[in-house]
């Protein structure tokens, strides 16, 4: 018998499909829209889908479409692997977030200005609907944030 985490690990493409599906129209095309550029930027990439439940099953986040991994590393030793891009929907718009940054100051101040209507942090880029933002830039921040998180 498979184990549970093997057999959803092979799903995930599917449950992004579903999770994609299940938006309201104008957030589902957007999310569509850019779930099929981050694949077009990250060929390949390994994908995560976290449904935003904790063990018990209690909802505790929105639901997160991950691309690519990188290795966490803590100060006790212990390590985790991780997406290096996700983005999720969520009640005012959509999230897209780029981790494992060294310097959380970089995506406001080389960004912040020039990728459009957004809200710029540390690692989380944050905006009404796709079309608020130059597309440009926010691939070139994916494509940043995963060459550093290597």
């Amino acid at each position: 018998m498979l184990n549970a985490y093997f057999y959803r690990s092979m799903n995930i493409p599917d449950e992004i499909d579903n999770h994609i599906a299940s938006l309201p129209v104008p957030k589902r095309s957007d999310m569509q829209t850019l779930h099929s550029r981050i694949l077009g930027l990250l060929p390949g990439c390994k994908l995560w889908y976290e449904d935003g439940r904790n063990s018990e099953g209690k909802i505790v986040s929105n639901p997160n479409i991950g691309y690519g991994s990188y290795t966490i590393n803590y100060a006790n030793g212990a390590a985790r692997e991780f997406f290096q891009v996700g983005i999720s929907a969520n009640t005012t718009g959509i999230s897209a977030y780029i981790m494992g940054l060294p310097d959380k100051t970089y995506l406001p101040r080389t960004y912040g200005d020039t990728i459009g209507k957004a809200t710029v942090t540390g690692y989380c880029i944050k905006f009404k609907k796709l079309v608020d933002v130059k597309l440009e830039v926010l691939d070139e921040v994916i494509r940043y944030g995963v060459e550093i998180s290597r």
